[in-house]
Order: structure tokens, then C-alpha cells, then sequence
């Protein structure tokens, strides 16, 4: 028997030949052959990088960010243990080589470095601890197309390769901070940088090195400062500490860089301390890609150079590895310091994604990952590190020690602000992310320390230029807090400008209240003024020092003007007591006289300040607000006048409120509350602790209060400062120490009474524009976007109902205290909620179905631009304002709108819709990403102008964003996005022949307003039954064929001119408005999207007392006519449509264009996003196909007809809306859908077959049809047999006398004597009855 320890032996003695196995020698070749004395070209790194991969797939995978504008892949490995499984908690790293093309060290040490930790992983206790704990990412060649040009020896980059394939230098091409005109790279010139944008977007990397070549030290950031100046200027960012601990680790790690004198060959002198710099210091570099990454992308990055020669002989590759190894290494191990942890919310216990994580001191904050997870690099030192996010309570850890080396573990759990419904509230199950936070202070909504507070030191009279430099300082100083902007212009063009104070400046926090304060609205009462600036300076200075101040910024969202007259104030003179110069604007009107007043017709035409003003109430959800004035020192309180016109007590509904609101203020001012405040000017004037009713004092109709409290949900007071208007500097500092306090105290007010959210019951989500009303006080407050609310109340209690269209109410009792804000949140049942209940199980409508990723992702865009500022957004990052405003007679608009199309003939699609009666062309632009081809799931909108042709601001305006729109084409991804998904056709002008006899600057002349006719095509919209055809104009038949009755568009926008207002259908008068909320709606977006529209005061010279309630009417109740394009719009072709006024002059001078475009960009777009809301929907069958020209029945009203593909699109108010859906052959289905104010609802309509037949069940009536059928047929046959067997007979015997001649004369004599029947019976029976005869018989 054979020995069995042999075997074991053998296997043992093999086991030690192990690393000379076939498979071991190939990862040793990998990982061990690389003699570092020669470069890899692209082909060879390609198959490199596979190869490693291949041979480490456990701790290796190879992706590619994008390609080089010649086609190379940019390679990327990313190497950690299980890269596919690898959690995302795990912190990403990067290091980005070769970006110029000629700096090639770059590329190979981190070739090398690749190898390197693929083959000491399991050998070296450091590189294996390094993969497993860090999601590391090699980009060994960002420019392979420069490298493949580039020369080896080249050390000075004399010989090319430095730049892409279009010659651009990819580190001057990343968006910069510093850059007037910056805008998002072009990535037809520069993919490089496009793909890494999107590849750093779409990965949370937390620090990244960027090596390049051609000296030897580590640079950080900025790169780049305002001024640009050349070299020799430090330009720190907020977190210039931890840049230079980052810096320092690399350089002191390398043997050249350490020294921090690399003497380069003709830069011997040249010294970096420490082997580090500022980037901007050494020189400045505008578009870097390591600025880009901390500004825009959550991660610190540092740029290394490697060697003073650029591309140095392959013989230097082994020293330079040797050189930079440990570096390398070092500093991948930097990601793990500082501060680490998680998010959380404290009722669900799951993480919170996007969570803000912020340190006090460092103007830099970065986000949560899906899990909650954070890694927030800092130097060793001591923090205070605060943790909030949208709808939860702020919580900041005090004294957070970070130690040098591994990262401090902390442990944030927020308590939400917003309702969540139970069935949410169930914790969920993850991984265990909660560390220790132990001997840490913790603070929900306070801040850390308490020590005096600083007060404002700069007290002066700051004239129009001194307060914008103030402005600019202090949002330059404190940008995590602060954001400037301007809510509109003087009449001489100066700004008005708002300073936000919040702790997330530039949005909307839900839950959290908005307060504005007003100044200098007079221009000659200067203290206002002064005072709102020292509380700007207060208010900055004390953040995260002072808890008073750090506890408001924390939890509202501040708005401060300091001067709504600037005009005015210029004109004002200092010691002025009681003096008019300077109180009126540049028009000499009273702005707080001008507002629309409910008692009495302001005739005075609106000023430029009020309607800004107006304009920004409308804007933001404000919910207590203060006007400060001088002549006096009181608050006065609604209403500022009566019906009557009498100085008499003119109470509000909320009169209670109203007076501790004034109350709250004067309490803090000694002087205020004693109520005399005036003797040297009026000795007899008594305000009982310093306040009073504003009609009670004295009658001031256009006050400004009280249009904020009737027309917003804003509650105002206003503040006179003191008994004299224009103080000397020197008795500055007294007003702010009086009034310190007050205004703080103010502030607070806004987080009084109740708060809370309106909320969706079906899905959890907000209720826009939901009711708030209180028993007993007849003033409502309304909820913003996400469904908050705030309702201003005194202490009591009170029965509050939330109530919303298309939900029931809900009537809660409420007990107020006099403490902050008590939280009532509303969950609002819709209406007929079983609605389908008899349906259950039936399939005929549904909600579509996982949609895929593109569509989430332009549904999360259309969200976001429904937003608050969220078209803003997009405006501000589009290509820069378009300049050439003119007016374009029919020749350029021709050879503009051809210039279009040749120049993005892939985008556009230009034809004539027909000719005028002179033979012009009537031009239609298609601009959408597959012109010219039929898209029936798009929604397809038209923008028409120029119908009455001596209005042709509207022909240029659609010119313009045209232009616009192709522009940013592959430059904004809004608006790239949206050309994607829409189908846009541009007609600028229907009349041209009009348009060449009208002229310029006749703002009221009807030259030009017909065709050549002389017909007024706006009249000329006949239907059939209102006369023959052939009497419409050309024109008028061109569009009417050419686009209204395709009956394939969504939407229809008209420009016109003569007014500032919006119509919506119908133009007759006699005709029924059937849609009017959702026709009304459609031109109120428009409207509201425009500056000055919505206010409802066109101020036109001939109408200037004209009043249009949120600039939108009915056209019957504003100009009624027949035969309007609107009307056959909506009639025949299916589509709304609404007409834009643009202006009051028809044809206004070219140099108001510039200024029109600004007003209209914004509210133009909005169309193009509204567009896409509503109710989209498909009609399929039951086997899933889909139903075309299927009738679509909304309201009982309006029908459209599903196109090819089953497809339908109806724009809709927001609310619950019925539909029903018919098509021949199916049954009738019906359905209710709730349309949103941010998206689309789309509906999935499945058709059962019809199952009844004359209104009897199908199977009753198949069943009788197949009796009656099967009846008939029997009968049939019955007849037929018959009437055979009888035919055969005949034959049959005839025949037989033929063929027996001999025999008929006896058959004849046979018959003839009476034997006929013998005969037949006899001879012939045998041969005619046949079998189915027999049977036949049988059966009867």
C-alpha cells in the first residue's frame, strides 16, 4: 500500500514553490518587475492598468472619467478592499497627475504608487490598513493627448504637450471664484475638464493632491485673488490652517521639497519656506482646478510640484519615486484627520443626507453623504462644530478637541422641526454610525460661549457710495452669514440693496420665519438708516460669540435695507430737524404715500421704489417687518387712515397684536416709553407708553404698513426714531444705545403666536398657499412652499383651521403662552379620498411607474426651478447678458433668425409658415434637441409676437431669447435640460407688413397695427361657422394652419404692447369662460415672474389710474373682442393661450430694450418650466397598448385628444382636478388627479374593454346573437336539403328516360293510367335516398 504521507508531503513541499506558480509569477511581474527607467505611453498604460486590475480584483477597479478630446479614455483606478461593496462612509481620496501634458513625473509616480499598495497589501501592516480603511482614486493621466505630443528631455515645456488637443490649458479652465465672466467650461474644448467637473460632482471626495512639475514645492490655495496682481499676494481662504497642516505633511516627507530651495535651473534664488505656498502668492492662476475643488466640491486639494524638469529622462524616474513615495502615502493618510461622524435625526435614527456641518471661525462648510456620514479635515486644535439641516433644530459640540492623527469621532442627532407622520417615525436598521461624543458640551439652537458683546465703533453719515463699500465689507468679511442683494433701482439708478442675515443665507429654511427692517423711506430721516447698519455690523461681529445674536441668525432669516430713498437722502443735509428737502424721491413724490390704499385711489403714479419694494414683499414669505422713520419717537401701529379720511382710531382685526408688537419695541427706550417725546416741537403731544394707532395720530393714506398687512402675510409697524430727522454724526451713538435693544427685541417678535406646517396626508408633502384663519379675527396668513406657516398672536386661546383647495379642513384649539411660538401642524385629508373605492382592483389608472433616472432627474430640476430664487439660480449662471438691442426691420430679423439656425443647426429648425399679403415670409423657429421630429411625450409650447405690428418690443424680446437660448446650449444644464425636453417654436412677428410702416418711439400711434389690408389681425380669427374661409387674411391663415390646428402644442405665449398686464381667455365677451382658474393661473406665473406685472399697476400716461388685481384680467373684461387668436386657440387648436403686455409704449425707443429683457428673461423662461407641470398622462389598454385619439375630458369642460403613443399633456391649476377618458370601444373611465405648483402629475389611464352592447351586458347580447344566429343557420340548411333531395329526384329520373328509349312510352303510358306513384316508389327508391337523406329523415 502506498505511503499516504507522501501526498501531504508532496503538497507541502509544492506549497513552498508557491510564489514561481504561473499565477504568482504574473502579479510579481505586476507588482515587482517595474524598473522605473522608461515611460508608458497610452496603449501601454491602458493595458497596464487592465492588467492590474485583472490580477487584483478584490482591491482594484478600472473606470474611465470621460474621454480627451482626441478620444483617449482618462483612465482611473480606484483601489480599496471590495471597491464594488465599499461603504460610503469610507472617505474618498484622489490624486490627479499629468493634467499639463508635458509634466510627466506626475504620471508615473502615481503609476508606480498604483503598484506599489496593490502589492504590499497583506505584506505591510501600514498599506493594508491604508485600503482598508480609505476609498482611494489614481487618475494617473488627466491630458494623455498633450503627453503623447510632449518630448522627453523638455524641461522648460519648450517643445508643446502642455495643453489639450484644442490647445487649451486645462488649469485655467475649471469655473473661478474671482472671474466676472466665469461660466461653466465648454466642453466641446476642454472634455477633459467637463468630465472631471461631473466626475468630482458625483463623488463626495474629501482631499485630493493635483501633481504637476516644474519646481519642487507644495502649493495651496486660493490660486487667485480679486485683484489678479501677478505675483506677491497672499490669498488666504477660510481655512488657510489646515491647507498649510496639509502642505506641510507632503513637503516634509520629501528630501528636495523639505529644504524649500529646489534651485531650479534660472530660478536659483527662488525659496518656499517650509517647501510650501500660497498659490496666488507664488502667482496667480485664474481657473485652477484646486480652487474649484474646495469652492465647489466639498474637497481640499493641494498641488505638488514634482521636479524642476518637467519631462525628465526616463533615467530620473527610479530617484524621483524614491523621492516622492512616502509623501504620497503620507498624505492619502491626512484624509483621516480632523473631525468624523454622522447626522442624524433623533426620531427616525437614520442618517441625514446634505446635512450642513460648520466651525465656528472658519468660513467653510461642508455636507453630509447619504448616510449622514462626515469627514471634516481640520489641524489639531480646539472647536466648535455645529451640525443643521432643512426643518431640523441646529445642535453645535463645544470644545471639540482635534489631536494630530486620527480623526475625532462626534455624533450629531437633530430633533426635526417638521411633522412626520407615524408611519414614517419607525427607526431604521443601519450599521453602527453613532461614535461617542463623550465630555463634549452639546447646545441644540444656542451657540457656544457668553462674553460681552461688541458694539459697532464706525459711527458717521454714510452717503450712497460709503454705504455700498459698508455693504460689500461685511459680505466679503462674514459670507457664511451674509447675502447681499438689490431688490431694484432709484429712479437715478442706484441700487436698492438688502443685506440678509442668516445662518443659510440665500434660502429658505422651512420652518424658519423671515423679518425685514425698512430705513430711510424718507430720505431726509437719516437715522433709520445709520442704526440699520451698526445693527449689520452687530449682528456679524457677535455670531457665534454672543448667544443673543448667534440664537436669531440661527433661527431667522434676517432682511435689512437700509435706504429705500437713496435719491432722497443725497439731497438731505445734516442738522436738518423738521425740514422737506431730501423726504421725497428724485420725482418728488412721497413713497409712503404711494402704495394702493384700501380706503382711498392713490393717484399718484407708482414710483420705481415702491414698486421694487412691492415687488420683494411679494417675494419673500415675510411675517414681521419695521419702518423706521424721524420727526418723532413712537410706534405706530395699524391702520394709518380710515374710510372717512378722519384722524379717529382705525382699528385692524389683529389690533391686540399690534400693540404689543409696538409695545416690545418702545419697552426697551426709555425715552420712547415715557411718551412724551417732543416738547421742543410739540409740547402737547402725549403717546402713552410710546405708541400709538397710526390713523389715531394723524391720516396717511399709501402708507406702506398697512399694504403690507392686507396684502401679504406681513405684519409692519413703523418706527419714528427721534424728534429730529437728519441728527450730526456726533449724537449717532446715542440712537443706537437707545435703541440696541429695542431692535433686537423686535427681531424676536417674529417667533411669537403659532407656527407649523400644512401637510399633504397621501404623501407627507407641503400644501402651498394652504388657509390659516383664526376664530374671531378676520385676517388669514397663508403657508409658503414647503407648507409653513406663521401666525402673529398675542397669548390665549383660540380655535385655528387650516383649510385648502380640494382638502378639507381641519379646525384645531390652540393655547398660546407668552413664550416662543407654539408648533401646530395641519395633516389635511384630500377630497374624496374614496373616491375609487368601488373600483379596488380594477386597473384603469395608475401612477406611472419607475421612472427612469433622467426623468427624476428633470423632475428634481423642474422642483428646483419652481423654487424660491430657483430661476434666478439659473439666470445668474447662464453666459453672459446679450448687448445688442435694436429694433430689427424684417430684413435682419431674417437674416437673424437664419444666422441662428446655420450656427446651431443641430438645435433648430427654421421655415416659413407662410407669406404676408406683401409676400414676407412669416418665420417659425423650432429649437429643440431633435428639430423638425414629431415628440408626442414632450410638451410643446410656441411664443408668438409682432400680431399687431406697430408693437414690436415683443419681436426682439423673443429674438433675444432665442439667441439666449442657444447660447447656453450645452452651457447651462437648466437650460440645456430644458431644450431637451421641450419643443419650443419661436414666430417673432405674424404682421410684418405693419411692422415696416410702424416707427419708433410712436407710443400710441396705430401706424403699422394692420396687415397691408388694413385688417387688424387679432380680429381676423374666424371660425368656420363665423364665415367662409377665404375671407381670413394671409396671415391669419398661415398661422392657423401652420400651428393652431396641428392641435400638438401645450401652451401658447403672445408678446403685445400697450399696457403691462396679462389676458387670459376668452376675447369675446359672450363667450364662457370654461378653465378660467387654470387660464387665470397660467398668466399669473408670467406675471409674477415679472418685476413690476403682478403689482397690478401698468401706470401707463393714459390710464395712470388703471388698477389690474395681480396684473392679470380676462381680455373680454379688459378690451372685448371678437375673432381673436386666443380664443380660436383655446377653441379649435386645444391649446391656452395668454397675451403678454409688455409695455405702455407700443413702439418704445431702442435703448429701453436692454432694460425690457431684463424685466421679461426671468417670467419668460418661468413658461418654460410651467410648461411641464399638470397633468401628464398615457392611455393604454389592458394589454398595455397604447390608445391614440382618445378623448381626454377635464372638469366636465375641456377636452383634448391623446396623441400617437397614447400620450396627453393639459396644463392645470394647482388642486384636485376630475378626468375623464373615453374612446370607442372601451369603457369610459374616470378619475381625479391633485395637480402640484413644483411638478407634473403624471396618470397612467389603463382601458378595459366596453362590456356593453345597447346598453345590455356583452355576454347577454353575444349570447341571444349566437341563439339567433345558430337558428337561422339550422333553417337555412333545413331549406336547402329540401329543396335538394327534391332537385335530385328530377334529375335523376330524367335522366333515366333518356338512357331508356325503349322504355318510355311505357313509363308514359304507365303515368297515364295511374301508376306514377308505383313507379317512383319502386324502381327509383334504392338509387336517390342516400345517407344523409336518411339521416336527415331520421332526425324529423
Amino acid at each position: 500500500m502506498a505511503n499516504p504521507a507522501f501526498p501531504l508531503c508532496a503538497l507541502l513541499f509544492l506549497g513552498t514553490l508557491c510564489p514561481v506558480c504561473p499565477f504568482a509569477t504574473k502579479k510579481d511581474m505586476l507588482d515587482y518587475s517595474e524598473t522605473h527607467d522608461h515611460y508608458y505611453d497610452y496603449y501601454q498604460l491602458t493595458e497596464l492598468l487592465h492588467a492590474l486590475q485583472q490580477a487584483h480584483p478584490e482591491l482594484a477597479s478600472l473606470d474611465s472619467v470621460g474621454r480627451s478630446v482626441e478620444g483617449r479614455e482618462l483612465w482611473y483606478v480606484r483601489l480599496t478592499v471590495e471597491p464594488d461593496a465599499a461603504p460610503p462612509e469610507r472617505p474618498k481620496f484622489k490624486y490627479v497627475g499629468n493634467m499639463h501634458g508635458d509634466e510627466t513625473v506626475s504620471r508615473q509616480v502615481l503609476i508606480y504608487l498604483t503598484q506599489y499598495l496593490l502589492a504590499q497589501y497583506g505584506r505591510d501592516e501600514r498599506i493594508t490598513r491604508l485600503l482598508n480603511t480609505t476609498d482611494i482614486y489614481i487618475v494617473p493621466s488627466l491630458n494623455p493627448d498633450g503627453f503623447e505630443k510632449s518630448k522627453e528631455g523638455d524641461c522648460r515645456g519648450d517643445k508643446g504637450g502642455r495643453n489639450n488637443a484644442n490647445d487649451k490649458d486645462l488649469n485655467r479652465s475649471f469655473p473661478d471664484q474671482f472671474s466676472t465672466d466665469s461660466h461653466p467650461p465648454d466642453a466641446t474644448l476642454v472634455p477633459e475638464v467637463t468630465a472631471l467637473i461631473n466626475w468630482i460632482r458625483d463623488n463626495r471626495f474629501v482631499l485630493s493632491g493635483n501633481l504637476h512639475g516644474g519646481s519642487v514645492v507644495a502649493s495651496y490655495p486660493y490660486d487667485d485673488s480679486s485683484q489678479h496682481r501677478i505675483t506677491g499676494l497672499y490669498s488666504n481662504s477660510s481655512d488657510d490652517k489646515v491647507f498649510k497642516y496639509l502642505a506641510k505633511a507632503y513637503a516634509e516627507k520629501h528630501p528636495i521639497m523639505k529644504t524649500g530651495h529646489p534651485e531650479c535651473e534660472g530660478e536659483e534664488d527662488e525659496i518656499f519656506q517650509d517647501g510650501i505656498t500660497n498659490g496666488a502668492e507664488w502667482y496667480d492662476v485664474s481657473g485652477g482646478m484646486q480652487d474649484y475643488n474646495y469652492i465647489w466640491g466639498n474637497c481640499f486639494e493641494v498641488t505638488f510640484e514634482l521636479s524642476c524638469c518637467k519631462y525628465p529622462p526616463a533615467s530620473k524616474l527610479a530617484t524621483e519615486w524614491d523621492y516622492n513615495r512616502e509623501s504620497l502615502i503620507t498624505f492619502i493618510e491626512m484624509v483621516h484627520i480632523g473631525a468624523k461622524g454622522f447626522v442624524t435625526d433623533s426620531v427616525t435614527g437614520k442618517g441625514i443626507e446634505n446635512a450642513v456641518i460648520s466651525v465656528a471661525g472658519i468660513d467653510h462648510n461642508i455636507t453630509t453623504g447619504k448616510l449622514g456620514n462626515f469627514q471634516r479635515l481640520l489641524a489639531p486644535g480646539l472647536y466648535n462644530i455645529t451640525a443643521s439641516g432643512a426643518g431640523y433644530l441646529t445642535e453645535t459640540l463645544v470644545d471639540v478637541d482635534v489631536k494630530q492623527g486620527p480623526a475625532t469621532s462626534l455624533a450629531f442627532s437633530l430633533h426635526p422641526t417638521v411633522f412626520i407622520p407615524e408611519s414614517k417615525m419607525k427607526p431604521e436598521t443601519t450599521t453602527s454610525m453613532s461614535p461617542t461624543t463623550e465630555g463634549l458640551r452639546v447646545k441644540t439652537d444656542t451657540t457656544t460661549t457668553s462674553r460681552l458683546a461688541i458694539q459697532p465703533r464706525d459711527f458717521r453719515h454714510h452717503h450712497y457710495t460709503d454705504m455700498e463699500i459698508f455693504l460689500q465689507k461685511y459680505k466679503n468679511d462674514y459670507p457664511s452669514i451674509t447675502h447681499l442683494y438689490s431688490v431694484g433701482k432709484s429712479v437715478e439708478q442706484q441700487d436698492l440693496y438688502v443685506m440678509e442675515i442668516s445662518d443659510n443665507p440665500g434660502n429658505h429654511e422651512p420652518g424658519e420665519p423671515e423679518f425685514k427692517y425698512i430705513g430711510n423711506m424718507h430720505g431726509n430721516e437719516v437715522v433709520g438708516r445709520e442704526l440699520l447698519l451698526n445693527l449689520i455690523e452687530y449682528l456679524c461681529k457677535n455670531y457665534n460669540l454672543d448667544p443673543e445674536v448667534t440664537h436669531l441668525v440661527q433661527n431667522t432669516r434676517i432682511h435689512i435695507m437700509p435706504s429705500m430713498n437713496p435719491d432722497g437722502y443725497e439731497m438731505a443735509e445734516e442738522g436738518d430737524k423738521d425740514g422737506l428737502v431730501g423726504r421725497n424721491n428724485s420725482n418728488n413724490y412721497d413713497l409712503n404715500r404711494n402704495f394702493p390704499d384700501q380706503f382711498f385711489q392713490i393717484t399718484d403714479p407708482p414710483q420705481p421704489e415702491t414698486l421694487a419694494v412691492m415687488n420683494w414683499l411679494k417675494t419673500y414669505p415675510f411675517v414681521l417687518s419695521a419702518n423706521l422713520h424721524g420727526g418723532s419717537l413712537v410706534v405706530n401701529y395699524p391702520f394709518d387712515d380710515d374710510e372717512k379720511g378722519l384722524s379717529t382710531y382705525s382699528k385692524s382685526p389683529d389690533d391686540p397684536v399690534f400693540q404689543h408688537l409696538a409695545l416690545s419695541y418702545s419697552k426697551e427706550n426709555n425715552k420712547m416709553y415715557k411718551g412724551f417725546p417732543c416738547k421742543e416741537f410739540y409740547p402737547n403731544e402725549n403717546f402713552p407708553q410710546g405708541i400709538t394707532n397710526g390713523a389715531n395720530w394723524y391720516n396717511v393714506p399709501g402708507g406702506m404698513q398697512d399694504w403690507n398687512y392686507l396684502n401679504t402675510n406681513c405684519f409692519e409697524v413703523t418706527i419714528e426714531l427721534g424728534c429730529v430727522k437728519y441728527p450730526m454724526a456726533e449724537e449717532l451713538p446715542a440712537y443706537w444705545e437707545s435703541n440696541r435693544r429695542s431692535l433686537l427685541q423686535f427681531i424676536k417678535q417674529v417667533h411669537i403666536g403659532i407656527k407649523g406646517f400644512v401637510l399633504d396626508a397621501t404623501d407627507g408633502r407641503g400644501i402651498l398657499n394652504a388657509t390659516i384663519s383664526v376664530a374671531g379675527i378676520n385676517h388669514v396668513v397663508t403657508s409658503y412652499k414647503d407648507g409653513d406657516f406663521w401666525r402673529l398672536l398675542v397669548p390665549g386661546s383660540y380655535k385655528v383651521t387650516a383649510s385648502a383647495r380640494g382638502y378639507v379642513p381641519i379646525t384645531k384649539n390652540v393655547n398660546v403662552t407668552d413664550r416662543e411660538a407654539v408648533l401646530v401642524n395641519f395633516t389635511l385629508v384630500r377630497l374624496g379620498e374614496d373616491f375609487h373605492k368601488e373600483d379596488k382592483g380594477k386597473p384603469f389608472v395608475t401612477e406611472a411607474e419607475n421612472p427612469d433616472p433622467n426623468t427624476k432627474e428633470f423632475e428634481t430640476l423642474i422642483k428646483d426651478l419652481s423654487a424660491e430664487n430657483g430661476l434666478e439660480h439659473v439666470l445668474m449662471s447662464t453666459l453672459g447678458d446679450i448687448d445688442r438691442f435694436r429694433y430689427r426691420p424684417y430684413k435682419d430679423l431674417s437674416e437673424f433668425l437664419r444666422g441662428l439656425n446655420l450656427n446651431y443647426p443641430h438645435i433648430t429648425n427654421l421655415t416659413s409658415l407662410g407669406q404676408s399679403v406683401e409676400f414676407r415670409h412669416i418665420w417659425s423657429l423650432e429649437i429643440s434637441n431633435k428639430p423638425n421630429t414629431s415628440e408626442p411625450s414632450e410638451p410643446k409650447i410656441r411664443f408668438v409676437a409682432g400680431v399687431h405690428g406697430n408693437a414690436p418690443v415683443g419681436t426682439e424680446l423673443l429674438l433675444t431669447f432665442a439667441e439666449f437660448l442657444c447660447l447656453n446650449y450645452k452651457k447651462s444644464s437648466a437650460i440645456t435640460k430644458l431644450i431637451d425636453r421641450t419643443r419650443i417654436v419661436i414666430v417673432p412677428m405674424v404682421n410684418p407688413d405693419g411692422r415696416e410702416r410702424a416707427k419708433e418711439k410712436e407710443c400710441t400711434s396705430t401706424i403699422g397695427q394692420n396687415n397691408a389690408n388694413g385688417k387688424d389681425l387679432d380680429c381676423d380669427f374666424i371660425s368656420n361657422s363665423s364665415g367662409p374661409v377665404g375671407e381670413r387674411e394671409k396671415e391669419t391663415n398661415a398661422i392657423i394652419d401652420g400651428l393652431i390646428m396641428k392641435q400638438d402644442f401645450t401652451l401658447s405665449v403672445v408678446l403685445d404692447g400697450g399696457s403691462m398686464l396679462v389676458t387670459y381667455p376668452y376675447d369675446n365677451p359672450v363667450h364662457t369662460v370654461e378653465n378660467k382658474d387654470t387660464l387665470k393661473y397660467l398668466a399669473s406665473i408670467y406675471a409674477n415672474n415679472h418685476p413690476t406685472i403682478h403689482i397690478g399697476h401698468p401706470g401707463c400716461p393714459n390710464k395712470s389710474d388703471e388698477s389690474i388685481p395681480g396684473g392679470v384680467i380676462c381680455g373680454a373684461e379688459w378690451r372685448g373682442h371678437q375673432g381673436s387668436m386666443k380664443d380660436f386657440s383655446v377653441a379649435h387648436g386645444q391649446c391656452p393661450e395668454i397675451t403678454v403686455y409688455t409695455s405702455c409704449c407700443l413702439f418704445p425707443s431702442s435703448s429701453q430694450l436692454h432694460s425690457l429683457w431684463a424685466d421679461n428673461k426671468k417670467a419668460l423662461l418661468s413658461m418654460l418650466v410651467e410648461v411641464h407641470k399638470g397633468v401628464h398622462g398615457i392611455v393604454k389598454d389592458e394589454t398595455g397598448k397604447p390608445v391614440s385619439k382618445a378623448g381626454i375630458i377635464i372638469n366636465d369642460g375641456v377636452k383634448v385628444y391623446t396623441k400617437v403613443g397614447g400620450f396627453f399633456h393639459v396644463l392645470l391649476a394647482p388642486g384636485f382636478h376630475n378626468i375623464n377618458a373615453i374612446a370607442e370601444g372601451y369603457q369610459k373611465q374616470h378619475t381625479q388627479v391633485l395637480i402640484r405648483h413644483d411638478a407634473a402629475s403624471p396618470i397612467e389611464i389603463i382601458f378595459n374593454m366596453d362590456n356593453r352592447i345597447f346598453g345590455l351586458p356583452r355576454e347577454l347580447v353575444v349570447t341571444v346573437a349566437g341563439a339567433t344566429m345558430s337558428a337561422l343557420l339550422l333553417t337555412a340548411c333545413i331549406i336547402w336539403c329540401v329543396c335538394s333531395i327534391k332537385s335530385n329526384r328530377h334529375k335523376d329520373g330524367f335522366h333515366r328516360l333518356r338512357q331508356h328509349n325503349d322504355e318510355y312510352e311505357d313509363e308514359i303510358r304507365l303515368m297515364s293510367t295511374g301508376s306514377k306513384k308505383s313507379l317512383l316508389s319502386n324502381e327509383f327508391q334504392d338509387e336517390t335516398d342516400t345517407e344523409e337523406e336518411t339521416l336527415y329523415t331520421s332526425k324529423h
